[in-house]
């Protein structure tokens, strides 16, 4: 029986925990004596309890992020009102800065704030090795030398390689000062050796592995060390093998783009923060970009290379009116991103974007994920109203299912403001932004161009029969029946490799 559990509440099963592994592959001597549980959000804090106690752990670590703090700190409770004498340690962001009036901290034993991988090994150490040692409940923050830190990706088993998605690091920080993120705290990068780096993705290949996601806050600062890992995949190139980086969109030599012009269809996935298009609040966030240069990068992105770009904007930064983010959402769908993320903004513990409250009167909710309620320039009513665009968005503009029906919707005019439209109008119809099955979205939407905006049913009948057919469905809603072309139903040819959305957007035509 381990005396070390480390417990994982991950968002859904595709997302492996990848801190938790951290921590484990850097126990030492520890490690046989530990082991790993894996959830989701779909199960019962009180069900997590009962497998975690059943293995009779001394010590409990437990990661605490934005978006499990809810479940976490209701885990905790019940551990400690259980099993009293057990250590409870956290670790993770949520708990890593403004821990005094956080509930689950003061349940907990111990806090091991900002990066574990050896602090918690020290820890578990003394806590094991010493029964009854007094130690603080918040440990010293370490910042560890990355040669010393032992690289976990021999934790993942081989069903996580074949089912899931396998997170790795090449460097860790950011030399960016965004004041929405957490990365502005810890300034400058740091960067694992590339030769064992390179090693262990070889390793990982071997064993099945094909979904690698980058964690890395900017993969393309260094171009050298870029270009060394994309060449490393390029020559390694095999069915399935698919690869998600986060880029900055300003910073694309030609060293770079000539290794991004090369990677196939369905291989490549590139987040591109763009987050405002307003140069006065970019700069009062510390956000600094070329918007020349980000703009060339994307078309270039877009009509010259294959990769699946998403792209992020975020509604609520201060200063930030209704207006100015709406002229920034049309800039960016004229670039054609296959997706837009269209983020609420978020006060996430010890981000210097609280600075800014008083002066723009900025209204955080108290739960997590401590999303903007208003502030001086968007009340409570149009943040609310932004949400549900950013919802409706992603259902139908990002989802690959309305690529050729998307134009429709907003013609030659402002795709911010027809969408807006739509989307209080599927609103009213529906009363909910979710579980909203697509033959149902699909005729709402079908409906809406040609009852409220008068299209010709003859033109978007085809093309959102087209749209619904084509990743092979073998059923046709009534509604579009009359529409429906021969042969309706047969999958479609041509279609790489990558998760579903992005090969739905693979089969369409143009862009978001």
């Amino acid at each position: 029986m381990p005396e070390i559990v480390l417990a994982a509440i991950n968002a859904r099963y595709l997302h492996p925990a990848f801190g938790l592994r951290c921590l484990l592959a850097n126990l030492g001597p520890l490690r046989p004596r530990a082991a790993l549980l894996e959830f989701d959000l779909q199960q019962r804090p009180v069900d997590m309890a009962e497998r975690i106690l059943a293995l009779d752990p001394r010590i409990v670590g437990l990661g605490v992020y934005v978006w499990n703090a809810t479940q976490a700190a209701e885990l905790v409770a019940l551990l400690k009102r259980i099993r009293p004498d057990l250590k409870v340690v956290l670790g993770g962001p949520e708990v890593s800065f403004e821990w005094e009036d956080q509930t689950i901290v003061r349940l907990a034993d111990h806090v091991v704030p900002g990066e574990g991988d050896l602090a918690f090994r020290d820890l578990c150490a003394r806590l094991l090795g010493e029964p009854g040692v007094r130690l603080p409940k918040i440990l010293p923050r370490q910042t560890p030398r990355l040669e010393e830190v032992r690289l976990p990706y021999d934790e993942y088993s081989d069903e996580d390689l074949a089912h899931r998605m396998v997170y790795v690091e090449a460097s860790r920080g950011c030399a960016f000062g965004c004041e929405f993120c957490l990365s502005a705290l810890d300034r400058g990068v740091r960067r694992f050796d590339r030769a064992a780096f390179l090693a262990a993705m070889d390793r990982l290949l071997a064993r099945g592995a094909r979904h690698f996601k980058f964690v890395d806050r900017t993969f393309n600062l260094q171009p050298r060390e870029s270009v060394a890992i994309l060449d490393f995949f390029l020559e390694r190139l095999r069915p399935g093998l698919f690869l998600h980086f986060e880029v900055v969109p300003d910073r694309l030599p030609d060293e770079l783009k000539e290794r991004l012009r090369r990677f196939p269809p369905g291989t490549l996935q590139l987040e591109v923060g763009v987050q405002t298009f307003h140069p006065e609040v970019a700069a009062r966030i510390q956000r600094r970009q070329d918007y020349a240069r980000l703009e060339a990068n994307l078309r270039f992105l877009r009509e010259e290379t294959h990769a699946h770009l998403h792209a992020d904007l975020i509604f609520g930064l201060p200063g930030e009116t209704f207006e100015s983010f709406g002229r920034g959402f049309d800039r960016l769908v004229a670039l054609r991103p296959h997706e837009i993320q269209v983020g609420h903004l978020k006060r996430l513990r010890g981000a210097p974007i609280s600075r800014h409250d008083a002066e723009w009167g900025m209204v955080w909710s108290p739960l997590p994920p401590y999303e903007l309620l208003a502030n001086r320039l968007l009340d409570f009513a149009t943040v609310r109203r932004l949400a549900r665009f950013a919802r409706f968005w992603d259902l139908i503009g990002n989802s690959g299912q309305f690529r050729e029906t998307l134009p429709w919707i907003w013609g030659d005019g402002s795709p911010f403001e027809a969408f807006l439209g739509l989307s209080d109008r599927l609103y009213a119809r529906f009363g909910r932004h979710h579980a909203i099955a697509l033959p149902r979205l699909m005729e709402a939407v079908f409906e809406d161009l040609v009852r409220h905006q008068g299209r010709d049913p003859d033109q978007v009948g085809p093309a959102m029969a087209r749209d619904y057919l084509r990743p092979g469905r073998r059923d046709v809603p009534p509604f579009l029946q009359p529409w429906a072309p021969k042969g309706a139903g047969r999958p479609a040819a041509g279609v790489s490799a990558g998760p579903p959305r992005q090969r739905r957007h693979q089969l369409g035509a143009g862009g978001a």
